[in-house]
Formats: structure tokens, C-alpha cells, sequence
């Protein structure tokens, strides 16, 4: 039997942590005891982590963890880390903003052996025309770089052979920001088979972004430096 890891982490989540927990808890009961839904507070300021702690008593395969505020790319690879330590066959990764959905997920699951990475592609948006106009330049960005053009490098809905992983992650510097971006890169590079499967993303379901566009703008020159130092390494 498959052991799977969904990691979720999450930053100033309160509003919305208790309804990501009973929304993806169910899937890692139904396929089976090892599997573990895995919370990362990626070092909150208000009540996601203590709230998210609390409810490991009603939820026996959920585990909750910890840490210094790093940002979204630090925090995810320490999930992935995590779950091919603890001995996990496969890995998800989603957000915890509730602006995916669990449902849609039987259908990674039931393809998980045709692809060692199968990306949930945001074909219709509903968190507004910023964050699409964001996909589309990194799509660019990362053809004019790498030589790569993907569908939806930072989708926030992944599935992932570990055997796999762990040989990806190697390659992807710990505190590197937009390391979904990076891992997809790797994948395509590298020739490994990447399925793309279209999904439903949803307005943010509670609280606030923590995102504005100024911080996109510092995220987006940050993430092009470390693009071009890392393109002779990838290559």
C-alpha cells in the first residue's frame, strides 16, 4: 500500500485552519494508517499553529510541526524533506487558503504511476488578474532562462514520487523562495514525465493575503537572480 504525505503549510491562517484540516484530513485516512496529513506553521503571528495543534486529538493521522518564519519555498521543501524521512511513497502539496479542492484530487491520485510529477494547471482563476498576469511572466521568465515552458510551474497543487524527489532535491538551495518553480524546472530538464490535469482555484476562502503587489515585485527580482545564478548549475 502507498503511503502518502499531503504537506500544508501555512502562515497567518487561523481563519482557515480548521477547515483545510477536516477538508483534507478524510483523504489520508482513506488510502490507508501511514499516510499523514502534515501541517508546517511557517512561524504565524496569530493562532494557526496553537489551533492546528489542538486538533490533533480529533484528527489521528494529522501532524502538526513548527518553525522559524522563512517564507512559502523553505517551508515546503521542509515538508518534503519531512515526509521522504518518515518514509512516504508519494507527496501533495497544497495551500492552506482553502482556495483548492480535495475532491479533485482522485483523479492524481488514480494517475500517480504514469508521472513522477502531476501538477494541478489553474486553467480558470478566481484570485484576480494580478496573480494571472504573475503566471503568465513567469512562464516567460522561465522560457527566456532555462529553456523550459510549463504550464503551471508554481501551482499550489503537486503530487510527487518520492524516489524521485529526493534525486530533484538535491539540486534546489534550502532557502530558496520559489522552490516549486525550481523543482518543476528540474523535472522538465531532466526529462522526467511531468502530467498537467486541469483544476478549480478559488478566491482565498478566509483572512487576508499576506502577499501585496510591492512584495510580489521584491519576490519576482529576487526569484530572476536566483533563476540565473542556479542556470549553469541546472544545465
Amino acid at each position: 500500500m502507498d503511503k502518502l504525505y499531503i504537506i500544508i503549510p501555512a502562515y497567518n491562517e487561523q481563519d482557515n485552519i480548521r477547515s483545510t484540516i477536516a477538508q483534507w484530513h478524510p483523504l489520508v485516512e482513506g488510502i490507508g494508517p501511514e499516510s499523514r496529513l502534515v501541517i508546517i506553521d511557517d512561524g504565524s503571528r496569530d493562532g494557526t499553529y496553537q489551533i492546528a495543534s489542538d486538533l490533533r486529538s480529533i484528527y489521528p493521522q494529522l501532524t502538526v510541526l513548527t518553525k522559524e518564519n522563512q517564507g512559502h519555498g523553505p517551508t515546503v521543501l521542509r515538508g518534503y524533506k519531512y515526509a521522504i524521512r518518515h518514509g512516504a511513497d508519494y507527496v501533495f502539496q497544497t495551500d492552506s487558503d482553502g482556495q483548492t479542492l480535495p475532491s479533485e484530487f482522485s483523479k492524481f491520485w488514480r494517475n500517480r504511476k504514469k508521472c513522477g510529477l502531476l501538477i494541478g494547471y489553474r486553467k480558470e482563476r478566481q484570485d484576480g488578474i494580478g496573480r494571472l498576469f504573475v503566471t503568465r511572466v513567469l512562464k516567460l521568465v522561465l522560457l527566456a532562462v532555462f529553456g523550459v515552458w510549463t504550464k503551471d510551474a508554481n501551482s499550489p497543487y503537486r503530487l510527487m514520487r518520492c524516489s524521485q524527489l529526493q534525486e530533484i532535491l538535491r539540486k534546489v538551495p534550502r532557502d530558496f523562495f520559489l522552490s516549486n518553480v525550481l523543482i518543476t524546472v528540474l523535472y522538465e530538464k531532466r526529462g522526467m514525465d511531468v502530467c498537467y490535469y486541469p483544476i478549480t482555484f478559488l478566491q482565498r476562502q478566509g483572512g487576508q493575503n499576506t502577499i501585496d503587489k510591492k512584495a510580489i515585485i521584491r519576490i519576482g527580482q529576487k526569484a530572476v537572480r536566483q533563476f540565473l545564478a542556479l542556470r549553469k548549475r541546472i544545465r
